[in-house]
């Protein structure tokens, strides 16, 4: 079993359980579907479900509660979204999501809650992975990965040209965790700033593979990110250093979105992490649906 949801839509089953608000909040969560409006629409049908005496949902029931609850526009959209989460579900194959972006664009964030609404359990980071590689090579053998990414360059130095060094190097590492995943059949989640387009994998046999970059377009809002970050772990990442070096953080970020439109990898503006996370959800069961068609 791949950790994605295998069941079906949680509707409700007149031989089984019965309709599950909590379970309906989580598909709903999964389809991308703000936590508010899910939540709301949740209760709305299970209060209708009772008033019926019913103990299941049909999905043309739950299109007329969404479109009185939500408006008819977001309510046809909440069944656009529902159908590709049927068709995700369909899918017997694990989904391998890449969250590329610069330092500060939210990929820890966006990667993690969008990995806890499919319902996949390995979520890592090209930084975990960079910093295993450094405990078995030296600084002296292997001096990119002992460095940050916008660091790599050297002072007065080519920071692009640097950055893709260290790439290079940490991508071994990402091949071989996705390698381990796909021998044990597992979904798996990885973000970082090593996911450059055209230098990881467009396609995996046997999975659904995903990639996508954050970006932040404002660098008020991106240099606010390393202060709301700073306040968060208790300083435990020095905030003065990524401050300092936004400029070549922002460089970076530039040369990696330039590169996902050459490749055609979607660019997602992070500004808000809700919006960013429900368009990272769309675009993975927007990609499961050509996959049930071919199958």
């Amino acid at each position: 079993m791949h950790p994605h949801y295998p069941d079906p839509l949680p509707l409700g089953d007149p031989d089984g359980l019965p309709y599950s608000k909590g379970m309906m909040a989580r598909a709903l969560l999964a389809a991308g579907v703000g936590i508010e409006q899910a939540y709301m629409l949740a209760v709305r049908l299970d209060g209708y479900l009772a008033a019926d005496g019913s103990p299941v949902l049909d999905l043309e029931r739950l299109e007329e509660v969404a479109a009185e609850v939500l408006g008819e526009t977001e309510g046809a959209q909440v069944i656009i979204r529902m159908r590709r989460l049927a068709s995700l579900r369909a899918l017997d194959m694990p989904i391998v999501l890449l969250v590329g972006g610069a330092t500060g664009t939210g990929k820890s964030t966006v990667a993690t809650e969008a990995a806890h609404r499919l319902g996949i359990t390995r979520v890592t980071s090209t930084d975990f992975i960079r910093q295993t590689i450094r405990a078995f090579f030296t600084e002296s053998s292997m001096p990119y990965v002992h460095v940050s990414s916008f660091e790599a360059g050297g002072p007065g130095g080519d920071a692009e040209a640097g950055f893709l060094e260290q790439t290079r190097q940490v991508l071994v590492g990402v091949e071989a965790s996705i390698d381990r995943a796909m021998r044990e059949g597992w979904s798996m989640a990885i973000e970082g700033v090593h996911l450059v387009p055209g230098m990881v994998p467009t396609e995996i046999d046997g999975a659904l593979l995903v990639h996508a970059v954050l970006r932040v377009d404002s660098p008020e809002i991106h240099r606010g990110r390393f202060m709301v970050r700073d306040s968060a772990t208790g300083g435990l990442r020095a905030m003065d250093k990524y401050l300092d070096q936004l400029s070549e953080i922002r460089l970076l970020q530039d040369c990696i979105v330039e590169r996902a439109e050459r490749h055609r990898v979607p660019v997602i503006e992070s500004t808000s992490v809700e919006h960013a996370t429900a368009a990272l959800l769309d675009l993975v069961l927007s990609h499961a649906e050509p996959l049930v068609r071919a199958g």
